[in-house]
């Protein structure tokens, strides 16, 4: 993985960034050696290009200058609706690749990272809210763990976190090679994990769930109806 340089300077990067911040300027890559199930996005990512099109259909009311966090921004879908609030937004994703894109889409002030969510390289308590929308979901289940935990770390006390990933109704449920429980590998390596309710909320110890739902709806692919199951939750430290 390369070095690179985000839109971080002192004061505030390292107000917010441990020791891996260098007055330069300049952050090293926190992802030397990606495990198969990361990999795969990174070659997914570089053949394939942009992804993910659309954006979310809701997002929540925080206050103007909010500190808020993405956790795998990928190429750009969720960013570009976070980027329209009066918020101060930094993303990340463990994809080089990946954050290449979301940088040539959002031509912004986001502080957009190489870097790996289960480590994050921030100090504790900096951000007012954190997104993690479909990105726990595609790793297993020690690292969804870690991934919840520095998550939580990093939130301010009355923070809240945003979560979102596929429910074991959806479509795809069941498909694939099983991995551990409820998680399947697909295509290049891609692992992809279905949540109930009852695991989200156990998942982020030390926050208070707000909010934890399941949503399904049907979708039409070729002629044929299918169903699409999410669980969305919202936490508060």
């Amino acid at each position: 993985m390369d070095n690179f340089r985000p839109a971080l300077t002192p004061p505030y990067g390292a107000a917010i960034l441990r020791n891996r911040y260098h007055p330069s300027g300049s952050i090293s890559s926190v992802t030397p050696s990606l495990p198969e199930h990361l990999r795969a996005w990174e070659e997914e990512y570089r053949e394939k290009g942009r992804l993910w099109k659309g954006a979310p259909a809701h997002m929540p009311d925080l206050p103007t200058g909010s500190q808020v966090l993405e956790l795998g921004c990928g190429n750009g879908k969720t960013l570009s609706a976070i980027l329209r609030r009066p918020w101060q937004a930094t993303a990340l994703d463990v994809s080089v690749e990946a954050v290449r894109l979301c940088r040539k889409q959002a031509a912004s002030p986001a502080r957009l990272l190489t870097a790996d969510a289960c480590n994050l390289p921030f100090r504790d308590a900096v951000f007012d809210a954190v997104f993690a929308f479909h990105v726990m979901g595609h790793l297993p289940e020690q690292d969804r763990r870690r991934m919840a935990s520095e998550a939580a770390r990093v939130l301010r006390s009355g923070g809240r976190l945003f979560f979102l990933g596929f429910g074991i109704d959806d479509m795809r449920s069941r498909k694939g090679y099983p991995v551990e429980e409820r998680t399947f590998r697909r295509g290049r390596g891609i692992l992809t994990h279905y949540f109930t309710e009852k695991e989200v909320i156990g998942l982020f110890v030390g926050l208070r769930p707000v909010s934890v739902r399941t949503d399904v709806r049907s979708t039409r692919i070729r002629g044929r109806d299918h169903l699409r199951s999410e669980v969305t939750a919202v936490f508060v430290r």
